[in-house]
C-alpha cells in the first residue's frame, strides 16, 4: 500500500478538508522554495515520461496538468512542476483580495472519490499574485503556466467584462494561456455569463485586449480559453461554442464543477456547492464529445473532471480532449499521481 494512502491522507482526513488543503500548499511551498526541494519533488514524482503535444501553439510536455482552484494565489505552480504535472492553471484570481464564502465550504466524499465546495473564489487578489507571477516569469521550465480570470463577487454582470479585463492585463505578461471561469456554480449569477446574451460580448472584448497587448510589446497573441459548466444545456453549449469560434478564442476547458450530486449519499444531496471528482466523469466526457462534435476542429479542448488514473485520462483524450487537468483525484491520490500517471500512460 502506497505510503499516502498509508499514512498521510488518513491524517489529512482528520482536518477540515480547506485546513488540510491549506496545509499542504503550505508544505509545498516550504519544500519548493527550500534549495534542495526541487530534487526532492522530482524524486518524489519518479520518472515521468515526456510526450509533448502542441495546443494552440504552445509546447506542452505532457497531457496532464492542475486545474484552476489548487494553487490560487500562485504559491506552489513551480513545486507542481517538479512533480510531473504539464501545465499549472492558478487561480482564479480577482481584482481585489476576496474571503470568499463562509466556512465550513469544503467536504469531502471518500467513498465515492468526490468533493463539494462552495468557495467563492477566495484569493489574494491580481496585484498580490502579481510578484509570485514574475518569479516564475525568470524560472527555466518547461511547463506551461494558465492563469485563470475571475469576477469580483458583488460586480454586477453588467460590468463583469471590466473585472476580467483587468485581471487580464495584468497577468498578460506572464501567462502562457489565460482561461475565462465563467462557470463556478458558487459565486450568484456567474454562470449567467456563459449565456448569449453576455458570453459573445465578454469574449470579443478579451480577445480584442490579448491582440492590442501583443501588439504593444510586439509578442505572440496568449491563448484565450473559456471554462464551461457541465451543468448547460445543448443549446446553451453550441451558443458559447459558436461565440468562442467567431471570435478566435482558442478553446474550451470542460467542465467545472457540477450542480448534481450522483451518486452521492443523502447528507450530500442538500449540500451547497459544486461536485468534483470520479461522480462528474461520465458528464464531463459527454460535454467534451459535444464540445468536440460542435466545434469540428476550430477549438481546443482542456478535459476535466474526475480525473484520477489512466484510464480517466485515456478517457478524455478518446473524446476530443488534447490535454487533461486533475485536482480532486489529487487529494485521494496524491503527490506521485502525476508520474503514475504518466507512466501507466506510456505503458
Amino acid at each position: 500500500m502506497r505510503l499516502y494512502a498509508r499514512l498521510i491522507y488518513p491524517f489529512l482526513s482528520l482536518l477540515d478538508a480547506e485546513v488540510a488543503h491549506n496545509l499542504t500548499i503550505g508544505s509545498l511551498q516550504t519544500i519548493q522554495d527550500w534549495g534542495s526541494g526541487q530534487s526532492l519533488l522530482s524524486n518524489l514524482a519518479g520518472d515521468c515520461p515526456s510526450s509533448p503535444v502542441f495546443v494552440s501553439g504552445l509546447k506542452f510536455p505532457n497531457k496532464i496538468g492542475i486545474a484552476a482552484g489548487f494553487d490560487k494565489d500562485c504559491r506552489v505552480a513551480a513545486g507542481m512542476g517538479h512533480l510531473g504535472f504539464g501545465h499549472i492553471e492558478v487561480g482564479t484570481l480577482t481584482p481585489r483580495p476576496q474571503e470568499g464564502n463562509p466556512k465550513p465550504r469544503v467536504f469531502r466524499y471518500k467513498q465515492q472519490g468526490a468533493i463539494i465546495n462552495r468557495m467563492g473564489f477566495p484569493n489574494c487578489g491580481v496585484r498580490a499574485a502579481l510578484p509570485r507571477l514574475r518569479q516564475i516569469d525568470q524560472l527555466d521550465r518547461d511547463w506551461i503556466l494558465g492563469v485563470s480570470l475571475g469576477k469580483q463577487k458583488e460586480t454586477p454582470l453588467k460590468n463583469a467584462a471590466d473585472d476580467y479585463l483587468e485581471v487580464m492585463q495584468l497577468v498578460y505578461p506572464y501567462a502562457d494561456y489565460l482561461a475565462v471561469n465563467i462557470s463556478s456554480p458558487n459565486t450568484p449569477g456567474l454562470r449567467e455569463l456563459q449565456s448569449k446574451n453576455y458570453v459573445a460580448d465578454l469574449l470579443g472584448k478579451l480577445k480584442k485586449e490579448g491582440r492590442e497587448i501583443s501588439k504593444d510589446k510586439e509578442a505572440p497573441e496568449k491563448p484565450i480559453f473559456v471554462k464551461i459548466a457541465p451543468d448547460i444545456d445543448g443549446e446553451g453549449l453550441a451558443e458559447i461554442i459558436e461565440a468562442a469560434a467567431d471570435v478566435g478564442i482558442a478553446g474550451i476547458i470542460a467542465t467545472n464543477t457540477t450542480r448534481g450530486r450522483q451518486t452521492l449519499p443523502a447528507d450530500a444531496q442538500e449540500q451547497d456547492g459544486g461536485m468534483s471528482g470520479a461522480p462528474l466523469h461520465e458528464r464531463s466526457l459527454d460535454v467534451v464529445r459535444q464540445v468536440h462534435e460542435l466545434a469540428n476542429g476550430r477549438l481546443e479542448i482542456i478535459g476535466v473532471g474526475g480525473v484520477r488514473t489512466a484510464a480517466d485520462v485515456q478517457n478524455m483524450l478518446d473524446a476530443g480532449a488534447s490535454v487533461v487537468q486533475m485536482y480532486t483525484g489529487l487529494v485521494y491520490e496524491g503527490p506521485r499521481a502525476a508520474g503514475r500517471i504518466l507512466r501507466d500512460l506510456n505503458e
